[in-house]
């Protein structure tokens, strides 16, 4: 068996984790995980809110697995046609993929934010998933909304995640300041004005998606407060039976905060049953923004939110969609239906409804967006087991694309490729980060001293390091266009200043060689020293 992953979040780590345990020792087989971005981990390490440094201990599973000789992480490769939104990636066709492996699992989970149709995206309508991407720093984050012009955030949809981007921004920075929280992140949240925050449902509280632990937090944030709930709000329908979670989300709602509302500079309330109906931008008559909210019940008989008949108008200075997540249109398999990859059984089925001998869907990309990280990790032993069931009883009247008997040690020659120009970071490349981010995240501010070996990888963010910035090579050190402010590039053992820029524990030595080219770069080579010690030949370009 050779089996390709298509993806490195935990869904990928647990399908891996879990055939590791159940194909038998006598098989000789091979497990390689391919992942757009440079580094593993997907959602644990770019989705789960700074101040859960909990959750990521799943980790240490998939450090476990990967420790397998016969499991292989390929970053910085983008799998199938679909543009990727990380810049430099190599790119594997999956009719590449197809050709070399005998086995192929799709846990590309579901990267896009479902929009609202009332709220097209704009400077004052952005998703949640744009702010999740800039507080955790993901290589395609975008810039920051502008807090410290801001005083009151509407966020729609009441889930876990809208909860996360709340906590945030009520959160003081000298708290958020123990987490795993990029230097730059701390900085702007240190100058938000940010005074309320309104999370808009368009059901009841007996519906809303959050879990009692996210709730709890809310409740218990140190230096903010909640608009007190209607006690009409409260009461259940007569003859309704309520389950234990429900029962214990009323009681909590109806006690309120633990500081009393009005006793704190930021606030902050749960606006049931309300769902967008329009936004008009901030006008010489309005300098905010208007957010038209239509009121609504639910249908007792389908459980949904109906219109009530009445609207009212919000004054707000930014609007955070928060209605959950779909996969790319774009890949292959999927249903714009579901949303995400069209699977029976685990099994991926082709548009013509038949079943694909050998390929499956895991986590996220099969079921949807939904569930906490223990359903994924379930999802994924279940897929795992289909694996080794239709391995050992193959499955009848399915249809066959991939190659059944593939070269175990062969690898697609886009990867090769891709290894050669040092362009794919594999695992214990990321595992040298990884211990690097874990020794300097109490760092405030500053550079990295490499050890004299240096980084055989992209490196994107340190722990507390400013600024965070993506370098990603090509064979000859190719890097992003740089940004106009001061910035530490760290690439194959190299750091990578600007020419205008240097950091106070970094000596240059020498100055700008080469020259110019017929596509318009400047290239230079640089040698450098850090305080360690160390030096090396570093080569890049820039636009210019």
């Amino acid at each position: 068996m050779k089996l390709a992953i298509i993806g490195g979040g935990p869904s990928a780590f647990y399908v891996a984790s879990r055939l590791h345990k159940l194909l038998p020792q006598t098989l000789d087989y091979r497990i390689h995980l391919f992942d757009r971005l440079w580094s593993p981990h997907g959602l644990v390490r770019y989705g789960v809110a700074p101040d859960h440094p909990e959750v990521k201990n799943c980790t240490h599973k998939f450090d476990e697995a990967a420790l397998d000789r016969r499991l292989r992480f390929f970053g910085n490769v983008n799998v199938g046609d679909s543009p990727s939104p990380i810049q430099h990636t190599v790119k594997l066709p999956l009719s590449s993929v197809f050709s070399n492996y005998s086995h192929v699992v799709f846990a590309t989970g579901c990267t896009l934010p479902k929009r609202h149709s009332e709220l097209p995206p704009s400077a004052i309508c952005i998703s949640a998933l744009s702010m999740v991407h800039w507080y955790t720093q993901h290589p395609n984050a975008p810039s920051p909304p502008p807090l410290d012009k801001l005083s009151h955030v509407s966020l729609i949809g009441n889930g876990n995640v809208s909860l996360d981007v709340a906590r945030m921004l009520l959160t003081h920075v000298d708290v958020l300041r123990k987490y795993d929280v990029p230097e730059r992140v701390l900085d702007v949240l240190a100058e938000s004005t940010v005074k309320h925050v309104s999370i808009v449902g368009r059901r009841g509280p007996l519906e809303a998606a959050f879990t009692m632990k996210e709730l709890r937090e809310m409740i218990n944030l140190p230096d903010a407060s909640m608009v007190p709930l209607a006690p009409a709000l409260l009461q259940p329908s007569e003859g309704v039976p309520l389950t234990r979670q429900q029962t214990r989300v009323l009681q909590l709602l109806s006690k309120g905060s633990k500081n009393t509302f009005g006793t704190t500079a930021k606030t902050w309330s749960l606006d049931f049953y309300r769902s967008p109906a329009g936004l008009m931008v901030p006008s010489p008559e309005n300098t905010r923004a208007q957010l038209s909210l239509a009121h609504t019940v639910v249908d007792p008989a389908t459980q949904r939110a109906v219109p009530a008949g009445e609207t009212s108008t919000v004054a707000t200075d930014l609007v955070v969609t928060s209605l959950g997540f779909h996969g790319e249109p774009t890949a292959p398999y999927f249903d714009p239906g579901l949303g995400h990859l069209r699977t029976l059984s685990n099994r991926i089925v082709t548009n013509a409804g038949t079943t694909l001998r050998n390929v499956y869907g895991s986590g996220w990309a099969s079921t949807g967006a939904h569930g906490v990280l223990a359903a994924t990790m379930m999802n994924a032993y279940d897929v795992a087991e289909t694996i080794v069931n239709d391995h050992m009883n193959p499955l009848e009247g399915t249809e066959g694309v991939l190659n059944p008997d593939p070269s175990l040690e062969e690898l697609p020659e886009e990867v090769v490729h891709g290894i050669r120009e040092r362009n794919i970071v594999e695992y214990p490349d990321w595992k040298r980060i990884d211990e690097e981010e874990m020794r300097r995240g109490q760092v405030r501010a500053g550079c990295l001293s490499l050890p004299q070996n240096g980084l055989s990888a992209v490196f994107h963010r340190c722990l507390k390091l400013r600024p965070p910035f993506i370098a990603t090579p090509t064979s000859r050190g190719t890097l992003c266009p740089p940004p106009p402010e001061p910035c530490v590039y760290l690439i194959h053992g190299g750091v990578y200043g600007h020419n205008y820029e240097v950091r106070a524990d970094v000596q240059w030595r020498g100055v700008q060689h080469g020259g110019s080219t017929s596509d318009g770069l400047r290239t230079w080579w640089r040698r450098w020293v850090g305080l360690a010690g160390c030096e090396g030949m570093a080569e890049g370009h820039t636009v210019g």
